[in-house]
């Protein structure tokens, strides 16, 4: 293993540990911090730093971009799940399927043949 994998490796995970500690406060900074981006932050800063190519970044961002936007369901069925009194696990389930499906839709929205030439 090369000391550049090492070293991404230690920055991320520090990032993410400190991301979650500051996310269990209670409030709208524990609610701001979960949300932010920090994995596409990490993801879309190695690459550069891997490749010096501002396309591809910029590529990858819209990527991430549509399926933030597929996995939003997630969250709309956890917190109604969870306010309408179904326990935790099966909410968490229920909300799962609903983002695992809500992506699947954007895959297939981006990958559909528009042009009617099969």
């Amino acid at each position: 293993m090369n000391a550049q994998l090492l070293i991404k490796a230690a920055i991320t995970v520090a990032l993410v540990l400190l991301a979650s500690v500051i996310a269990r406060r209670p409030g709208v900074l524990g609610a701001l911090v979960a949300s932010l981006p920090v994995t596409s932050l990490l993801v879309l800063g190695w690459l550069y730093a891997d490749t010096r190519d501002p396309k591809q970044v910029a590529d990858m961002a819209m990527g991430i971009l549509w399926f933030v936007l597929g996995s939003l369901p997630f969250f709309v069925v956890l917190a109604v799940s969870l306010r309408q009194g179904l326990a935790v696990v099966p909410s968490f389930v229920l909300a799962a399927l609903a983002g695992f499906s809500g992506t699947v839709l954007v895959q297939w929205l981006l990958t559909r043949d528009t042009t009617g030439v099969s």
